[in-house]
């Protein structure tokens, strides 16, 4: 059975810049791509936010710069996904693709978050063409245009309130007749004169020709006064939370109760010496791709002086 120094799970920022500093410390890292190579950021259509890139980049290119620069110093990058993990014995085992098994000294889990979908066909069309799941990625690219956040926790009203500095207007779609964010948050909300709440309200649809142009809305579902409403915008934009992809580690790593993997508090260090989190799998909070990567960076430092001690 293959014995490998660092195993890094999970092709995102996270992944790959912890594969650059494991290479260049002559681990031999082996990353395992999962089932989206590249993360979340290869259905962004432009990134303008990440160092290096003055005039934006799309998300596609970016992820293949990075992991070209990750097999520069040796990473051996690998298609598959791990399907199961036994982390009870060390060197720790993993499972790929339900048929191999490899041993490794240390882990990098960097497995990421998927965004939570209402689960409608649109959603999918127009990907990356009026659909996002973050404000703060895309939020620039509807300056004084038209768009639709929903949800109604923290993240939606968040989301609302940073967009609305941004867009012309704003409509808060919320399924319930009322917000179950904290006070403050439905205050900013209520309080931005570009956001309007549409209350008892559910997506079941959106259209337009090239991109999203409009969203069609049925208000008091099931009732005597249901009611099916078109609303035009530009971007839609879905603040319904996000699932981190942590269950196959979960019998063995803590997680706090969303899933998210608990690490040491400004480390990537796990419950379990050798193993190590980073990007989005272990932040609820900022979800950015520059932040996933300076996370993959610590991890690394930490498998290297796991190693090397």
């Amino acid at each position: 059975m293959e014995n490998i120094k660092c195993v890094i799970i999970g092709a995102g920022p996270a992944g790959y810049t912890a594969a650059i500093y494991a290479g260049r410390a002559n681990l031999s890292p082996v990353l395992y791509e999962g089932v989206l190579p590249g993360g979340q950021l290869t259905t962004t259509t432009e990134i303008e936010n990440f160092p290096g890139y003055p005039d934006g980049i799309d998300g596609f290119t970016m992820m293949e710069d990075i992991k070209r620069q990750a097999e520069r110093f040796g990473t051996d990058v690998r298609q598959g996904a791990v399907t199961a993990v036994n982390f009870a014995v060390h060197p720790f085992q993993l499972e790929i693709d339900g048929r191999t098994n490899v041993l490794a000294q240390t882990v990098i889990i960097a497995t990421g978050a998927s965004a939570k979908y209402l689960g409608l066909p649109d959603e999918q069309h127009y990907a990356g063409h009026g659909v996002s799941a973050c404000a703060t990625c895309d939020g620039f690219f509807y300056r004084g245009k038209r768009v639709a956040v929903v949800g109604g926790g923290d993240t939606a009203c968040e989301e609302a309130t940073y967009l609305a500095g941004l867009a012309e207007k704003v409509y808060l779609i919320v399924r319930k007749p009322c917000l179950r964010a904290s006070d403050i948050m439905q205050k900013r909300v209520q309080q931005a004169e570009n956001i309007e709440i549409l209350f008892e309200h559910e997506t079941i649809g959106l259209f337009g020709e090239k991109g999203v142009e409009g969203a069609l809305l049925v208000r008091k579902r099931g009732t005597e006064d249901e009611q099916q409403v078109k609303i035009a915008i530009d971007g839609f934009f879905l603040a319904i939370g996000h699932h981190p992809n942590s269950e196959i580690f979960a019998p063995y790593i803590h997680t706090d109760s969303q899933g998210y993997i608990c690490t040491e508090a400004g480390t990537p260090r796990t419950n379990i010496a050798g193993i190590f989190a980073a990007g989005d799998v272990a932040d609820p909070h900022y979800r950015q791709a520059i932040t996933a990567a300076a996370s993959g960076c610590k991890a690394a430092i930490e498998a290297i002086n796991f190693i090397r001690n």
